[in-house]
Formats: structure tokens, sequence, C-alpha cells
């Protein structure tokens, strides 16, 4: 199915793509995929160099007649956001990513697909190879991990690069322009309980909340989409109270960046309430159902009589703390920008809770363009969960990215997108985390920009890229390449 991709125009980028596809890159484990890179800059003879933190730069002489243009950064990451679908086998660690061709649109096959930011990595490696395309001096800067935590920028020395312009290809609508982002915080909730044995005469039951769409939490938080976790608890909360349910187990979401889609609990419930359980929580299904019919028409609440009785549960005291904390915890939109129309200034994701063997973690991805509005966010989650006696982690914080509208980059490429396409760019700020405000920080001078091809549903199963998008914003890349403004 890969060559299907690979005849798409403009093919010497989708053929990157399908080339880089075959590379397992999750985050975490990019050495396979740092050594496609580091081997693929030293083929083509050019100075190739990894950082101590496994961050890749290969660095290209500019095109004839254009050595007196200034010198650019063309950046993207190397990872990629790994999930599937439950019903879907796939190992990550092994296996290239599964592509098909669905009208305008490439997908994967029940897996991420990648392209988020690999379409990026394709184009930077298209230019370096090419040997007839204009451009001035390129570094090519590869960065590691930008999906769980940004090490890789972070980790980035300062003189390292020489360039005075950053690209950045990582943002996923071809109509805009993006010249800032926010920054986040990782809030991580910790405790251990004494489980206890299950009563006598206890029956066992499995939650299982799935249909879920998920999708970007920073790009997507805005959407109202349904969040596994808060599903599963309101439901647990409803059970504790009506029904003394006990919880066994929890295991819902995966990635901080990504809003969970499916969440499943193990519990148990006295068998004198077994038949009315099942009939009354029908009820708040419903309810839930009917809340979120128009965002979540796909979601499923399944609930079960399981094979075996758990043997341990959570105390009723333990758990009544945690499911409170859990629905004080804010989720989804915080506050909107008042700067920006449309802007989600601040946000939170509780994404991913586990719950058993007298353990219980929740990481929470708290974001904001306003680094005091952020912590004040992630103060409060905190706050939530030390009154019922967890200990409380802020790790991997990472800065925004502040606009600067006058920017002689952003003049350029306003113009030639105008120019192509009969209309203005819409230039904005954005709610996901780019790497540009970290790298700022140790390139303070450096004047960056960020734009990319369509790209829907990222960080879910259901991630698309637009191969109409992607011929559109080729030619836009190749004209910007040709306009850099001379060095002064």
């Amino acid at each position: 199915m890969s060559q299907e991709v690979r005849n798409l125009e403009p093919k010497e980028l989708w053929n990157k793509f399908a080339d880089l596809n075959v590379v397992p890159r999750p985050s975490k484990k990019e050495e396979r995929v740092i050594a496609f890179m580091m081997d693929f800059g030293k083929k083509l003879g050019f100075e190739t160099i990894k950082d101590e933190v496994g961050n890749v730069i290969i660095k290209k002489p500019a095109s004839a007649g254009m050595e007196n243009r200034k010198t650019i950064v063309m950046q993207s990451h190397l990872d990629m956001v790994h999930q599937k679908n439950n019903d879907t086998v796939f190992d990550f660690d092994t296996q290239g990513i599964e592509m098909y061709v669905d009208g305008d649109w490439v997908r994967a096959k029940g897996t991420t697909l990648g392209a988020d930011n690999g379409l990026g990595v394709a184009t930077i490696m298209a230019i370096l190879e090419s040997k007839t395309i204009k451009h001035p001096a390129i570094e090519a800067l590869f960065t590691i991990d930008e999906e769980t935590g940004m090490t890789g920028a972070m980790g980035l020395q300062g003189g390292m690069l020489e360039g005075e312009i950053l690209l950045n290809l990582d943002t996923e609508e071809d109509d805009e322009i993006d010249i800032g982002c926010a920054g986040g915080v990782d809030v991580t909730a910790t405790a251990e309980y004494d489980e206890e044995e299950t009563p006598e005469n206890a029956v066992g039951y499995t939650i299982t909340v799935k249909g879920l769409k998920g999708g970007h939490s920073g790009m997507d938080i805005h959407k109202g989409l349904g969040n596994a976790n808060k599903i599963m608890n309101r439901l647990l909360f409803d059970g504790f109270d009506d029904f003394g349910l006990q919880i066994a187990s929890i295991k819902g979401g995966s990635l901080r960046n990504a809003i969970p889609r499916e969440s499943i609990a193990q519990v148990i419930i006295a068998n004198v309430y077994d038949e009315a359980f099942v009939f009354d929580m029908q009820d708040i299904i419903n309810e839930i159902k009917t809340e979120l019919k128009t965002t979540e028409p796909n979601l499923e609440v399944v609930i079960e009589k399981s094979e075996t009785t758990p043997v341990k549960v959570m105390p009723p005291m333990a758990q009544y703390f945690l499911v409170r904390a859990l629905y004080t915890a804010h989720n989804g939109v915080y506050r909107m920008s008042a700067d920006f129309a449309d802007l989600v200034e601040t946000s939170n994701n509780i994404a991913k809770v586990t719950v058993g063997d007298g353990k219980l973690s929740v990481q929470c991805l708290t974001r904001s363009s306003v680094e005091t509005a952020k912590f004040d966010l992630a103060n409060s989650l905190r706050s939530a969960f030390e009154l019922m006696g967890c200990e409380v982690e802020f790790s991997g914080s990472y800065p925004g990215w502040t606009p600067n509208a006058n920017s002689e980059i952003l003049d350029i490429l306003s113009s030639i997108y105008e120019k192509q396409n009969g209309k203005k760019a819409d230039v904005v700020a954005c709610h996901a985390g780019l790497e540009c405000g970290i790298l700022g920080t140790n390139y303070p001078d450096m004047d960056m920009i960020s734009f990319g091809p369509t790209i829907k549903g990222a960080h879910s199963p259901d991630e698309r890229a637009s191969i109409s998008s992607a011929q559109k914003y080729w030619k836009f890349v190749l004209e910007v390449l040709e306009n850099i403004p001379e060095r002064k």
C-alpha cells in the first residue's frame, strides 16, 4: 500500500515520507530514526552532526546564485505519537506505518500516521537531496522527543546553529502561518494505598468507555470532545454513591498530549445490587451520551459481568477521595485569550489514570500561552490531588513562543501566500506546543515562523494528511526558499 503513496505528487515529498515511515520512531525510542537520518546526511556528503541529546543537524551549502542569502534553519521533529485502535494488532517498536490512500487523504491502518511531524521531516529531506531546488545555505535541524517532553529542543545548545531564520514545519493547517504557541507543564499525582480483600457475596464487573474521537490535547481541546477518564470517573462516582461500588483497577488513556479515547475499570458490587446496578447505570450512560451526542456520536459504555471477581479492591475512603479529586480537577479549556480571537489561552488534559496493586497515578498536561496562568492552573490541579494525600510533581515545563508581529520572514511568507492563493493567510498563534519558544531561549535573535500542510486527527488513529494540501504546501515551500532575504 505504501507504493500508492509513493506515486503521489509531489513524488519527492511523498517518497521521503514513505522512506521515513518504514523506520519505527515512537517518542523516547528514536535510536533507529536518528541512525537513519545520520546515514542519510552522510550519504549526501554533507556535514552531519548528532548532538549530545540525539538531535541531528545536516548542513547543506547554498545553491548556485543564492550564496548571499541569509542562512536558514529548517526544523522538524523525528518522533511520532504512537496510538492505535484496541482491535489493531501493531507493534510501534518494530513495525513501519502501514499507509493507504483514501480519496484526498493519506491514512494509516488503525494507527497514527506520523504525518505529525513526518511530512515536515520528509520536506527537509527532499530539499537536502535535490540538485535543482534553489535555496540559501540550510541547517536542517531534526529534533527528538517533541511529543513527550520536548527534551531535544531543550537540550540543543547555543552555538550549534548559525542560521538567522528558522522555518518550523509543524503547523497542521495549510492556510495558517504561526507566530506563537503555548507552553506546557506535566502534572503527575501519585499515591499508594493498602488494598483490602474483596468482601464476600461480591460480584465483579468490567466497565469500558470507548468509541471517543480522541485527538491533540492542544489543537483539539476547544472542540468539546469527550475525555474517557472524566466519563469513567463520573460512572464510578455514581456507582460508589448509589451501590457501594469498589474499584479494583482503572486503566484510562495513554499519552499526555492525546485526549484519552478509552478507559477500562474492574469493579465490584454487592450481589444484592446485581440487577439494579446495571439497570440504573444505563440511565447515567444515556445522560452522558445525550450530552455528547454532537461531538461524540460513537461513544460506547459497556458494563458486563467479569469472568472472575477481583481478589482485592481499593478501600472505600481512598476511593472516596480519588473520585472526588478527579471530579474537581479541571479538564478542557480553562481560559480563552483576551488578545487573540478564538485562541485558547490555558487548558488541561487529564490524560492518563491508572489504579491497581495499591498504587494510583494521574497524569495531566497543562498548557498556556501565559506562563503565570500555566502554573496557576497547575497549582489548582496540585491542590485537588494533594488534598487527597497524593504527591504531586511538576516536570517537563517548557515556555511558550511569544509572537513577533514585526517579523521579516512573516512579511515574506504572507506576501507569497497571498500571491499564490489570491487571499491572505491566517496569521495566528496556536495552543499546541511548538519548539520555537524553547529554541528561542538559546537563539533569541533568530527570526522564527511555523507553517505546514493540512493534517487532521493528529495524535489519534484517525490522523490523515491531505494530498491536495501537500501539493499546495510544496509549491509554497519552494517559493519561500527562493525569496529568503540577502544578508545585511
